[in-house]
């Protein structure tokens, strides 16, 4: 058996090309140093633990021994892990998009010995993978100009498209953005929700958007386009019928097929979403959407110690040993019958084991299209007769799906997707009622000061205490100084608002570029790329942009001494003009709303302060910032609005307040109607 370099990292991705007769090496400056030394092409394939494609292409290309001849003898071969090293993935990620128009995953760039690239593509089969390597090997031996500049020129632009351009901020009118978003729902499926096309994404950042802008302006058809969307994707295949957990993004457009690689940052979001939208509708549902998302957390993806590891694969092994995508979580009509018996019929009637559930071959995924009181209309029973029978079809299929071969698990500890789960965990907490999600989130955050941050109080990607330990990207602290904000809110312990203004001054000293105003993603410690990139565009993860500017907005309020604010105010003027794609902006065009609509500083002073906050706390109020104590120390804001016998509440905006109210009931209607 072979056994390459990628032996000693800790990276699960790297550790499956372990094995490979390629001569793969990892990401690191004196595999650089030696590329300039020896003038050798580097040849750099990046991907992910849970990525089918990047399966696929190891099995045909890296495990084949004629071709892994090829590339060891033409390129130093780098193996990138895109989850642990997103800094690298965006530089190659963008050539890739700038030489062919489209990206994805597995990443593969063929770049000079200094790191600039001059070719890439994704998924390649054998046959022109084999040629394409061996042409352009010979190219940059027979012609090394040519391909040098092709490789500056490319390189330029890389650092052309991600200059900032930063400009006044004009605020548009409420009428141009409700036209905005009108035309922007135009381009949603209005009988699945979502995007109308596939393949689908789920997008938490825009439903967060639009729950925020449906806060304000109440107008209908928003509401309509999120329940519409919520549940279905919940109803879907990409909902794993059985033990809850979304899977990646669905390959049609009724939810229903999945890519089925499971991620902890779509699930962590999820929580949120779903938990912010039960408190806006009281839908049942959600309530549930949610409890059975942080089961499959708990089971699926929990360190023992409190962190959360990655991802699940999209592959597991199927009866015949194969490596097949899905194979852990579809079922044939033969299979369910003869697990099912006589409840066969009715269970195939609620999961759609028919033409409509139908995937490929012999096999079905489960997905629903009705609810519960709609099921038991139809036939008559009790939801308590419904539920059980429910209970005990899911009972009997898992017992059965355990014995299958399991997806792999990635077992990475990364900052920024663990951050996103102590921020779900806190608002299901809060907005659930429910306080073992704030246990729960409170031991996250304890594992992540304990593992990912060092006695000198940086922040780490990955465990600091390990070997090959990556230091934190912008994400990674703007994540975490947002989760500790929920969690604050969730909570009322200071030392979580406390840390996320420490994380806050940590990210300027050292990622902070005062010229444009925006953050850097990576540090000015860590050793250089070929571009120091600005990530600015929100995607299924909003950008550490704009999470920074929603960070610097809300510390602002926290604390109206410190210069939050004018680091806000230069940090808004990227917050992009309404013609641009809301969906590659809506994390940043949340900012839109706190400056149109009134923004509040909502402060509960007094002994009773936990019971009176409680109705504040699980009502859906974006336009708002928390703050409750039975003490005037810690904040400003508590300074002179303590009363010795009653609890008040403070709803003021930029310091300035209304009278106080003692009835929660009051200030929630104060805020709800303003």
């Amino acid at each position: 058996m072979h056994t390459n370099e990628l032996i000693d990292e800790s990276s699960p991705y790297l550790l499956q090309h372990a094995h490979n007769p390629v001569n793969w090496v990892a990401w690191n400056e004196d595999q650089l140093s030696r590329a300039k030394s020896e003038g050798k092409l580097i040849l750099i394939s990046i991907g992910y633990a849970a990525c089918h494609w990047c399966h696929v292409m190891e099995k045909e290309c890296f495990e084949d021994e004629q071709v892994a001849e090829a590339m060891n003898a033409h390129f130093i071969n780098i193996k990138v892990d895109r989850e642990e090293r997103p800094d690298v993935d965006q530089i190659y990620m963008d050539a890739l998009q700038l030489m062919t128009g489209s990206g994805g995953w597995p990443l593969n760039v063929i770049a000079l010995p200094d790191g600039r690239p001059f070719w890439g593509a994704t998924y390649v089969p054998k046959d022109r993978w084999q040629h394409t390597i061996s042409q352009l090997a010979k190219l940059y031996k027979d012609e090394p100009a040519k391909v040098i500049q092709y490789a500056e020129d490319l390189t330029q632009g890389l650092i052309s498209i991600n200059q900032p351009a930063g400009q006044d901020l004009k605020l548009p009118g409420k009428e141009a953005l409700e036209q905005t978003i009108r035309d922007w729902l135009q381009k949603m499926d209005p009988e699945y929700g979502g995007y109308n096309r596939a393949p689908k994404f789920m997008m938490p950042v825009n439903l967060e958007f639009l729950m925020n802008y449906y806060a304000v302006t109440g107008i209908p058809e928003v509401l309509d386009h999120l329940n519409t969307t919520l549940t279905r994707m919940a109803y879907g295949g990409l909902n794993d019928q059985l033990a809850g957990g979304f899977a990646r993004y669905s390959v049609d457009m009724r939810w229903h097929v999945p890519h089925f690689e499971k991620m902890l940052y779509d699930n962590g979001q999820l929580i949120s979403v779903y938990s912010k939208g039960y408190a806006i509708t009281q839908n049942s549902y959600y309530k549930q959407v949610v409890e059975n998302t942080i089961t499959f957390l708990l089971k699926e993806l929990k360190h023992p110690d409190g962190g959360y590891y990655s991802s699940l694969d999209a592959d597991s092994l199927d009866s015949q040993g194969e490596l097949e995508e899905g194979a852990y979580y579809v079922w044939t009509k033969e299979e369910l019958q003869e697990i099912l018996g006589d409840q066969f019929a009715l269970f195939a009637e609620y999961y759609n084991v028919n033409d409509f559930g139908f995937w490929e071959e012999d096999k079905y995924v489960l997905i629903r299209t009705s609810s519960d009181a709609e099921f038991t209309k139809k036939w008559q029973m009790t939801e308590e007769a419904l539920q059980e029978m429910v209970r005990t079809w899911k009972e009997k299929l898992l017992k059965v799906r355990v014995q299958r071969s399991a997806p792999r698990l990635d077992s990475k500890i990364l900052t920024s997707w663990n951050a996103l789960v102590i921020k779900g965990l806190a608002h299901a907490s809060r907005y659930l009622g429910d306080p073992q999600w704030l246990t729960l989130a409170l031991d996250t955050a304890a594992y992540l000061e304990a593992n990912h941050r060092s006695k000198e109080g940086r922040i780490y990607r990955t465990p600091y205490n390990t070997e090959g330990a990556i230091h934190g990207f912008a994400d990674d602290y703007a994540l975490l100084a947002d989760a500790y904000m929920a969690l604050y809110e969730a909570s009322f312990d200071l030392q979580w608002l406390e840390r996320s203004k420490e994380i806050f001054e940590e990210v300027i000293s050292q990622f902070y570029d005062s010229k444009s105003g925006l953050f850097y993603y990576t540090s000015s410690g860590d050793a250089r790329l070929i571009r120091r990139t600005f990530e600015r565009e929100d995607n299924v993860i909003p950008s550490s942009n704009s999470v920074l500017a929603q960070v610097a907005f809300k510390l602002s309020r926290y604390y109206p001494l410190s210069t939050y604010g004018d680091i806000y105010v230069k940090m808004r003027k990227h917050i992009p003009e309404l013609g641009r794609s809301i969906g590659a902006y809506a994390n940043w065009m949340q900012l839109y709303l706190w400056e149109l609509y009134p923004f509040h500083e909502v402060v509960v002073a007094g002994k009773d302060y936990r019971p009176q906050s409680e109705l504040i706390q699980r009502s859906y109020l974006p336009q708002s910032i928390l703050a409750a104590s039975n003490t005037e120390e810690g904040l400003d804001l508590f300074k002179g609005r303590l009363h010795k016998d009653k609890t008040r509440f403070y709803i003021c905006e930029k310091g300035t307040c209304q009278l106080p109210l003692e009835d929660p009931s009051e200030a929630l209607q104060k805020l709800s109607g303003a």
